[in-house]
């Protein structure tokens, strides 16, 4: 898959991703590798801004945390940010639609 496959559909991707529940940036790249099931592999120099983008958006908030000697910053949704991604999955169904319904048309009804 092209890797600019994504580019307008990150921040969905980032959202879906911590929508169980707090992550830190290692963890958000793995479950959307995951979730994909291995086609979709996003880079921490591609991630990182889109973190600190959507925390200053308010759609994220994000909080230090220690296991054993690392310490690793975690990030979670905000209420804003779980509306921002009931919005986001209702433009992406009407864009499959859409495509979908270009690239695959139905079949002309016969005539009667």
């Amino acid at each position: 898959m092209r890797h600019d496959a994504v580019r307008g559909h990150l921040d969905g991707l980032l959202l879906a991703a911590l929508e169980t529940g707090p992550l830190h940036g290692y963890a958000i790249i793995t479950a959307v590798q995951r979730r994909s099931g291995g086609v979709l592999e996003l880079r921490t120099g591609t991630i990182y801004p889109a973190l600190d983008r959507l925390e200053r958006l308010g759609l994220l908030r994000s909080s230090w945390q220690t296991s054993g000697e690392r310490r690793r910053r975690c990030y979670e949704l905000t209420e804003a940010g779980r509306r921002s991604l009931a919005g986001e999955r209702t433009a992406w169904q009407e864009f499959t639609a859409a495509i979908g319904a270009v690239l695959d048309p139905a079949p002309p009804e016969a005539a009667t």
